[in-house]
Formats: C-alpha cells, sequence, structure tokens
C-alpha cells in the first residue's frame, strides 16, 4: 500500500512539474496547398513549405512592461502557377510561373499590455533559383499528379531582399475569457513584396493572452513573467484583412528587368478572409486555417483559395 501511495504521489508531482514546465525553443512546419480543401483546383498560390526555429530570451531580464523577446530563423519556398500546373501555351497563362525562395530572420516584443511588433527580413530568389520547378515536379511525382507543362515561362532570376514590420494589439476580450477582438497591421518593403494591410482578429474558445498564445507564436517561455489563463488552447479563429499591394514580383516580374516572359498588372486592393481551428498544449501546436482572397491579377484570373497546416514543436 504505501508502495502504491509512493507511485501515485510521485505520478502527481510529476503531473504538476510538466503542467509548470516552459520551453523556450520551438522548431516546426507550416504547409499551405489549395488541395487541402478538396476543390481539385492547382492553380495560383499552389504550394507553400516554411521551417521555422524560435527562441525566447530571458524574461526576467527585459525592462518593466516588456512580456517576452523571441527571435526566429525561417526558410521557405513558394510556387506560383497559373490556371494548371500544366499551362504550356503562354497565350492562355493568366498568371505566370513563379517561386520564391528565402531565408530570414525576425525578433518579436511581447508588452505586458498585449501588444506585438515585429520586424523580419529575408534574402532570397526568384525564377529557377527558387527551384519552384523542382519542388512542385517532385510533389507531383510523389504523389502521383498530372505532369507539369509551362514552367520554360517563367519568371527570370533575381536575387531578392524584403523587409516586413507587424504590429498586433489586443482590443477587447470579454469577462470570461472565452472571447477576444484584435487589430493586426503589416507593411512589407521589398523587392519581391511590397505593401500593407490591416485587419481585425476574433478568437473564441479556451484563450491565453496574447503574450502566451500559439496564435501569436509565444507559447515558449523563459523563466516566464506572468502565468498564461489556461493549460491548453483550444480556439477559433477568424481574420477579415484589407490589403494593399503596391508590387508583387510572382505577378510583375522582377523590377530590375523587363524581359520576363509572362507577366500582368496587380490588382491594387485584396481583401482576405482567414478562418481556423488550433490547439495547443505546452509542448505542441497544431493549426488549420483556410484563406479566401478576390481576385490579385489584371487577367482573366479568378479569385483563389488555399488551405494551411503547421505543426510545432517545444523543447529546452
Amino acid at each position: 500500500m504505501k508502495k502504491l501511495l509512493l507511485a501515485l504521489t510521485t505520478i502527481s508531482l510529476l503531473s504538476i512539474n510538466s503542467y509548470g514546465q516552459t520551453y523556450k525553443n520551438e522548431f516546426g512546419f507550416r504547409s499551405d496547398n489549395d488541395s487541402y480543401l478538396a476543390q481539385g483546383s492547382d492553380r495560383y498560390y499552389t504550394n507553400g513549405l516554411f521551417i521555422h526555429y524560435r527562441r525566447a530570451l530571458d524574461q526576467q531580464t527585459l525592462k518593466v512592461g516588456l512580456e517576452k523577446k523571441i527571435y526566429e530563423i525561417t526558410a521557405g519556398q513558394e510556387i506560383y502557377n497559373p490556371y494548371s500546373g500544366s499551362a504550356p501555351d503562354p497565350a492562355r497563362q493568366d498568371r505566370p510561373f513563379a517561386g520564391y525562395l528565402y531565408a530570414g530572420g525576425a525578433l518579436s516584443w511581447f508588452h505586458t499590455n498585449e501588444r506585438i511588433l515585429k520586424v523580419s527580413a529575408e534574402i532570397g530568389a526568384t525564377g529557377p533559383n527558387s527551384l519552384a520547378e523542382d519542388g512542385q515536379e517532385l510533389l507531383h511525382n510523389t504523389v502521383g499528379f498530372y505532369e507539369l507543362g509551362g514552367w520554360e515561362y517563367q519568371i527570370k532570376n533575381a536575387v531578392t531582399l524584403n523587409l516586413s514590420a507587424q504590429y498586433t494589439r489586443l482590443l477587447h476580450r470579454s469577462s470570461n475569457k472565452a472571447t477576444d477582438f484584435s487589430f493586426e497591421g503589416y507593411a512589407n518593403a521589398g523587392t519581391t513584396f511590397s505593401g500593407a494591410g490591416a485587419g481585425i482578429l476574433f478568437r473564441a474558445g479556451g484563450l491565453n493572452q496574447l503574450f502566451n498564445s500559439a496564435y501569436t507564436n509565444a507559447v515558449i517561455g523563459n523563466n516566464p513573467k506572468t502565468k498564461a489563463l489556461v493549460k491548453r488552447e483550444v480556439f477559433f479563429y477568424a481574420k477579415p484583412q484589407l490589403n494593399f499591394v503596391a508590387y508583387d514580383a510572382t505577378i510583375q516580374g522582377s523590377m530590375f528587368n523587363n524581359n520576363d516572359p509572362v507577366t500582368f498588372g496587380v490588382k491594387p486592393i485584396v481583401f482576405a478572409q482567414q478562418v481556423g481551428f488550433n490547439y495547443s498544449s505546452q509542448r505542441f501546436t497544431v493549426d488549420f486555417g483556410m484563406i479566401f482572397k478576390t481576385k490579385e491579377v489584371k487577367s482573366t484570373a479568378k479569385a483563389h483559395q488555399y488551405g494551411s497546416i503547421s505543426m510545432f514543436y517545444r523543447f529546452n
């Protein structure tokens, strides 16, 4: 009996320790693809794959009012098609074949009043150097999709540099902590993407503060100052967003030359609606989202939508 009580006590202590444990590192990926919505389409923004590593700095050394500081290293690839990955006739292509491959870094400041500022920089390549054709061919061969056609008309090679800033601010949280609204805004400036946008984020469910939430990639911590509201987050989210597009190299080609075989103008105003579901424990995050966008290209191209799956693991 004593041995049983000792075993139960040990398990209880381990459980309490696990609940109180925070992890300062996070590693994971995000995958975007229009096939996730099971609509049978394979066009426009057709695939994206992103790898992330994040680390939280010691929170006890931060100044008053600053809850967390997280730096991030990331690498990614985006692949774009016309109406299909098999569009061998350039006269019928309603969007260029294009790819964007990059590596970058970011730094985020999470304030106690639930305001967040994130700045990032990326360096990469568009055109054949982005390896987008190779990536899509590998994907199609792996899952048994159709043979590609038309990549010989993709945009030309260009070295890219892009800077970005994003600001998030809590607007209101209900008294029972089950719903909240936040403002999100961003600005991009670079040789691949330039523009700005703003939207309102709505969350409902088991929520943590923005500086402790999986939505803002802030579950990790290092000697935390403030306890999370819930042990596990399970919530629905929705974010309508209005975007101003100043430049998009995947549609317009390189800004330093005009010899790309197929290019188009961009729609300056694009509305996007994102909805999704997030589950997060202290160790793991799983997120599935759907993004619906209005028409982006000044061509016969239509509006577009795609799905996004994210999975992250945290450790010390």
